[in-house]
């Protein structure tokens, strides 16, 4: 019974998708140029009659051959790019562990729904919006969502939304939204739901109005003269307004541009592109500004450190030293971003541990801010070294006032470029013990930590620039860091705060000037999350038209992408 069950299931699911292609395939021909053709071929074989001649079957099948030419080319080339699109999801789908029954087991995440317990873990991505159970704390990317190079903290009780990463830690959940009312998933229906007209279908829609008004008065003068003043006979009437209403089509145009445009598709194809729709070619070939994501887009949401900008504070150690210092305060197993950035920036991960003996390592946490680690060297001495915020780690080293001063005039430096900072110290500890005080701390050196461009990033903005599209960069990170990123990458940093689109935190300088002014103007704009709308916000206003294309392209690989010409 449950066989026959899931095999009427399918068939109806089957059948449900024959009939939605069937639709698709038919809605290539519901457009002006169509309607033309499809009047043109009515009249050839329904009214093209009488007078001892039978029916223009020539002109009838050629008409509905282009037809089925123009929508079988449109209806292939969408189709491949959405079943290629579908099978790119398909493997992008995540799954998750969630207690169903009393039991725990690995579903699909589409099947969740509010109320469901799921458990999540390191490198897990989180399936829905769901509020934290008792345990120990997570640590979760939200640079999707946010465009956070830093992982945030969450505690028990704390909602995680849809599409961030769990960076560490392990804790059960329970779903509180899935789907599109998720906080993404808002945000997302939002860009979904837009219904604007392309400015390809626009075109098109102008020249088959075009021509059916033409035509249509070319029609009527040309009944009216045949008919009640020429005394024409039936037939020889039908034949000339056939002529003229096939010869004032452009009758192979919509061909001309399928076959255009798929060609077009298969070469963006080749460069691991997918079209899902094809009038998109047209329209990104249009437009004029390109407002891109910063994290994961432009950068590589990878922390790094400015090795050029390390500050030694020790006479006998090097930036190379500070740095190998800063490694032997990190794990070498189980990182967080930090750590891994830190490590990575060493030409073997293993130099973190070579030659020393590890003691005991002092995991981060939220009160301390830091890390440690107690070693032993080759030659027997004890040392202990600690990374973490800078204020910490100041305070653990009792610093003079006037290095105090430089520490804070150096980060105060690094914050107005967008750079995090952290501090190095070290200790000698004689008593030779891992619990023991040890000697007073020294301050070894402050490490900028940004995340960098990626390779690619400059020439393809330089190259934009070139072909006339003005790139403007989208992100959630902190305006200081935009400008430092837009810095480092060549467009500009003429960046202002998302609340500056409402009007507000514009700056004296710019008080004067409307907010269609300052979105022409601006090089790109920070704290936008998720929701703000940044669409509609852009396009309320009445500022000078132009075309503007929305890219963002997350952390999974997806690209959602939507244009409208004002």
């Amino acid at each position: 019974m449950a066989e026959t069950s899931v095999g009427l299931e399918d068939i109806k699911n089957e059948t449900i998708d024959l009939e939605s292609k069937v639709l698709k395939f038919l809605g290539f021909m519901w457009n002006p140029l169509s309607w033309v053709m499809e009047i043109a071929a009515i009249m050839a074989i329904a009214l093209a009659n009488g007078g001892g001649k039978p029916p223009d079957w020539q002109d009838f099948i050629g008409i509905v051959a282009l037809l089925l030419i123009n929508s079988t080319i449109s209806f292939i080339e969408e189709n491949n790019a959405g079943n290629a699109a579908a099978a790119l999801m398909a493997g992008l789908a995540p799954k998750t562990k969630v207690l169903r029954d009393g039991k725990w087991s690995e579903q699909e995440a589409a099947i969740l729904v509010p109320g469901d317990i799921i458990s999540i873990k390191l490198g897990d991505i989180v399936p829905a919006d769901a509020r934290l159970l008792e345990g120990d704390p997570l640590k979760i990317d939200q640079s999707a969502l946010t465009g956070e190079s830093l992982p945030v903290n969450k505690n028990a009780g704390d909602e995680v939304f849809s599409g961030s990463t769990v960076k560490q830690g392990e804790l059960e959940a329970v779903v509180i939204a899935t789907g599109v009312h998720t906080f993404f998933g808002k945000a997302a229906h939002l860009v979904d739901s837009t219904n604007n007209v392309g400015h390809f279908q626009q075109v098109l829609t102008a020249i088959g109005n075009f021509c059916i008004c033409s035509i249509g008065v070319g029609m009527l003068i040309e009944i009216v003269v045949m008919y009640p003043i020429q005394q024409r006979r039936y037939r020889d009437g039908i034949d000339n307004l056939l002529v003229l209403l096939i010869g004032g089509i452009p009758i192979a145009m919509p061909t001309v541009l399928s076959v255009t445009m798929a060609i077009g598709s298969h070469r963006l194809s080749q460069q691991g592109a997918i079209t899902k729709r094809m009038t998109a070619i047209e329209e990104m070939a249009g437009m004029d500004v390109l407002c891109s994501d910063k994290t994961g887009t432009l950068t590589l949401n990878k922390l790094t450190v400015d090795k050029s900008l390390v500050e030694v504070f020790t006479n006998d150690v090097d930036k190379d030293m500070v740095i190998l210092l800063a490694a032997r305060a990190s794990r070498v197993e189980n990182q967080d971003a930090i750590d891994a950035c830190i490590v990575g920036m060493l030409g073997d991960p293993k130099e973190a541990r070579a030659g020393i003996t590890e003691v005991h390592f002092f995991p981060f946490n939220p009160v301390d801010k830091r890390t440690a680690m107690t070693y032993i060297e080759a030659d027997g001495s004890w040392h202990r070294v600690s990374k973490g915020a800078p204020e910490q780690i100041i305070d653990l080293c009792n610093l003079r006032d006037d290095v105090k001063r430089r520490t804070h005039d150096i980060i105060a430096n690094f914050a107005d470029r967008g750079l995090r900072s952290l501090a190095v110290a070290r200790q000698t500890v004689k008593e030779k013990n891992k619990d023991a005080q040890g000697e007073a701390w020294e301050f070894v050196g402050i490490l900028p930590l940004f995340d960098p461009p990626r390779h690619d990033s400059v020439e393809t903005i330089r190259r934009a620039l070139n072909l006339g599209v003005n790139v403007k960069m989208i992100t959630g990170d902190q305006l200081a860091i935009g400008k430092e990123t837009g810095r480092r990458l060549g467009m500009g940093t003429n960046m202002y705060p998302s609340s500056a689109l409402l009007g507000q935190n514009m700056g004296d300088t710019i008080d004067t000037i409307g907010v269609d002014e300052l979105i022409e103007k601006a090089d790109g704009f920070a704290g936008v999350f998720p929701g703000f709308m940044l669409l509609a916000l852009i396009w309320k206003f009445d500022f000078s038209p132009f075309m503007v294309l929305i890219i963002a392209i997350l952390n999974d690989g997806t690209i959602m992408t939507i244009s409208k010409d004002r």
